[in-house]
């Protein structure tokens, strides 16, 4: 559907859940670094206390202190959708509190990102429900529109679109392409295991360490 003041596009397909649990288990460093370090969302502040989100987005675009079509996105989403927003940066306005946070709850939200600030921050901690967001402001947002729902959207310096993965902990947030999962997941065991073995050796005490040799050495800084 579409209009001058609104473009809303069908709900994302959910990535598959042996995906989704797969990724339960891994850290976002790992997956960052099977990503080459470049991609990812950058300046979220975590609101939640511990838990783990993964997902599928489900994107919205708002003018900035608007979150019309946030109350349209809750009600189009299916359990494991993520609410991704791109609010512009604007911590102005609120555009999610408690209230938002509880029906999406109800309706099986996986959790929220939003560029954009929200309100009621100790309810998202108490509840533990994943938010991560540009700031918090008590001042409520308008209800007017334009927007746009299901289109590629900017959150944090990363490009998301509608049907990405998305996972977040205490690091942060990164995102990918669903028709990349297992590519990644194949990198960070890859990544975990070359890990495994530097601690490893980092354990045994010993100042000269081939990991610290590999980086060094190059540059003439060995000795």
């Amino acid at each position: 559907m579409s209009s001058s003041q609104f473009v809303i596009h069908s709900p994302p397909v959910l990535a598959p859940a042996e995906i989704i649990e797969a990724l339960r288990e891994i850290v976002t460093p790992h997956i960052s670094d099977s990503l080459q370090r470049v991609s990812g969302v950058v300046g979220l502040k975590r609101y939640h206390r511990s838990r783990k989100l993964v997902g599928t987005a489900f994107t919205v675009k708002t003018r900035p202190g608007d979150n019309l079509l946030i109350y349209k996105a809750l009600m189009d989403m299916s359990p494991g959708h993520v609410l991704v927003v791109d609010g512009g940066t604007d911590t102005t306005n609120a555009l999610v509190g408690e209230l938002i946070m509880l029906y999406a709850q109800q309706r099986g939200c996986a959790g929220f990102v939003l560029d954009a600030a929200i309100r009621d921050s100790a309810a998202f901690f108490e509840a533990d429900f994943p938010c991560y967001a540009r700031g918090s402001s008590h001042r409520g947002p308008y209800k007017v529109g334009p927007g746009a729902i299901n289109v590629p959207v900017s959150v944090g310096g990363q490009v998301i679109s509608p049907g990405d993965v998305i996972v977040g902990d205490e690091d942060g947030v990164v995102s990918f392409q669903a028709s990349e999962a297992p590519k990644i997941l194949d990198a960070v065991a890859t990544i975990a295991a070359n890990e495994s073995r530097i601690k490893d050796e980092i354990a045994t005490g010993a100042r000269e360490q081939s990991w610290l040799q590999k980086v060094l050495a190059p540059h003439g800084l060995s000795e």
